[in-house]
């Protein structure tokens, strides 16, 4: 069966000429009629950015319109992107919104939803992949096809999947950000849920971030750490610099110093750590 690529873009998976309404363009479509995407891949949703779209929409109106669909013969009409600007328009009052109504199959209804979402940073890890695992289980897609569509990985699907291997209360504090994918992924390395479980309580006891996280996973599992070379001894003043930045970046840093200047490597052991780096940098 021939795949349209998701990660094109929205038309790339519903192009003009799919459109059941004789009208290309958008149209208003009363709230009422608009029923939610029972294939929705998202959760959650932040009630403080939520009124603050509700706001923007009082003030502009909505700039891109939903994408629905319609059973034959039905009146309602079904939501396939564009939840959040649904609900924001529910608070701000609006009695019809901008949409363009498409035919779409349960599968592309799916894959636009998770599509969307994705494209705006909007799911977390395990709504993501819970979407993921839908579309392997009632579609029959593979991670590779998986990940074509959603423009990721293969290596990022399969990841993203085995996070819904972890115990509840692990898969709870992933969803709820108590700790991260990362911290998630670390944790799979442990091969039974009793040990999971344990690294977990001393992650969030002792506020480990990923990478230590790992080395705690590694010491459990009984690897021996890897002996490193003998280098020649640093300077202790470079060294109590190191140890400083260390401390006020909360990781590895190394000052390679010469007479006419020298370099400066901040290290970072995920794309978690490199954010949080970055953060700090902009403030």
């Amino acid at each position: 069966m021939a795949r349209r690529g998701l990660g094109k873009g929205l038309d790339a998976l519903i192009p003009v000429e799919a459109a059941v309404e004789p009208t290309s363009g958008a149209q208003q479509i009363p709230v009422d009629l608009i029923k939610p995407n029972p294939s929705q891949p998202r959760l959650e949703m932040d009630d403080v950015k939520l009124e603050e779209l509700s706001n923007s929409i009082r003030e502009h109106g909505i700039i891109q319109p939903l994408i629905l669909t319609r059973e034959p013969n039905q009146e309602e009409y079904i939501l396939i992107a564009g939840e959040r600007r649904l609900r924001a328009a529910k608070l701000a009052g609006l009695e019809s919104v901008p949409a363009i109504v498409r035919q779409v199959s349960d599968q592309e209804r799916l894959e636009l939803a998770l599509i969307e979402n994705i494209q705006r940073e909007n799911l977390t890890p395990l709504e993501s992949a819970e979407a993921y695992q839908q579309l392997n289980d009632e579609f029959g897609l593979s991670h590779d096809q998986i990940a074509e569509q959603v423009g990721k990985s293969r290596t990022a699907v399969t990841n993203t999947i085995r996070l819904l291997k972890l115990p509840e209360a692990i898969r709870a504090a992933i969803g709820s950000g108590k700790i991260s994918e990362g911290h998630g992924r670390a944790l799979l390395s442990l091969n039974n849920e009793k040990a999971q479980l344990a690294a977990f309580q001393t992650i969030v006891s002792h506020e480990l971030n990923v990478r230590q996280a790992e080395e705690l996973v590694r010491k459990l599992a009984g690897e021996k750490p890897a002996v490193e070379q003998s280098k020649p001894s640093k300077d202790p003043e470079v060294k109590e610099i190191e140890n400083n930045l260390r401390s006020i970046l909360g990781t590895k840093v190394t000052l390679n110093h010469g007479k006419k200047g020298g370099t400066l490597v901040i290290h970072y052991y995920s794309d978690e750590e490199l954010e949080t780096l970055i953060q700090r940098f902009n403030q």
